[in-house]
């Protein structure tokens, strides 16, 4: 029989569990790492999304303490999504989950404001790990990866090659995003909740920003930016 002791315990057991928001656009990778944070006594996912636009969404309207994101996703990319997630609710940590062992990515999330970067792979093994780390406001990174990062960060920046942290406005990058998706300009118009004409004044900003002539062009820089998969 359950006694207010054992009750008052089941309580404090469940307000001490942290309340996970899951991104990934693949519904049996979500299925996959569900079971593996529900499977423990501290952490419970509370909220699913499809994209990164859903996981904002759903963190208007959910008590969440850490997002874990797909890096690429439909709509909204896991980055992107890190960044509205910072300015609607500071307090919530953030874990970049990816299938991409890439540089490139890795520096976008820390800027992003993003904990850790956890490679899909080797999630069974490591995301239990970098979600406890999160909670206690400490970095985490898959094993392996920190000497050869710095060592190609520092590379380039002894050579002149690291770029401005932020050429793009957020607006720039959502339309750069949904053009090379292959959407019309009246689709982004429609996504957006704009004008097509001040669609077609943020392409033209995006060529000139970027030194660049063409859709093509503008699709091969959002690859290189991790806004969509090659």
């Amino acid at each position: 029989m359950s006694t207010a002791a054992d009750t008052s315990k089941s309580n404090t057991s469940k307000s001490n569990k942290t309340r996970i928001l899951l991104a990934d656009d693949h519904a049996l990778v979500r299925r996959g790492v569900r079971l593996i944070l529900d499977g423990e006594r501290d952490l419970e996912v509370v909220a699913e999304a499809g994209d990164g636009a859903e996981a904002v969404a759903l963190a208007r309207t959910h008590e969440v303490d850490l997002a874990v994101l797909d890096i690429a996703m439909p709509r909204m990319t896991g980055l992107q999504a890190a960044r509205e997630l910072a300015a609607l609710k500071p307090g919530v940590r953030v874990l970049m989950l990816t299938m991409h062992d890439n540089e490139q990515y890795f520096f976008q999330a820390l800027k992003a404001g993003a904990s850790g970067y956890v490679l899909k792979s080797v999630a069974d093994r490591d995301l239990v790990a970098a979600c406890r780390a999160a909670m206690r406001d400490e970095p985490f990174l898959y094993p392996g990866a920190v000497t050869a990062l710095i060592r190609n960060y520092l590379d380039r920046v002894r050579h002149g090659e690291e770029p401005p942290d932020q050429v793009l406005t957020a607006r720039e990058e959502e339309v750069l995003k949904l053009v090379a998706e292959g959407h019309s300009s009246k689709e982004i118009a429609e996504m957006l909740f704009i004008s097509i004409k001040t669609v077609h004044r943020h392409r033209a900003n995006l060529l000139h920003k970027l030194g660049l002539r063409n859709r093509l062009e503008l699709t091969r820089y959002a690859i290189r930016a991790g806004l969509i998969e090659p």
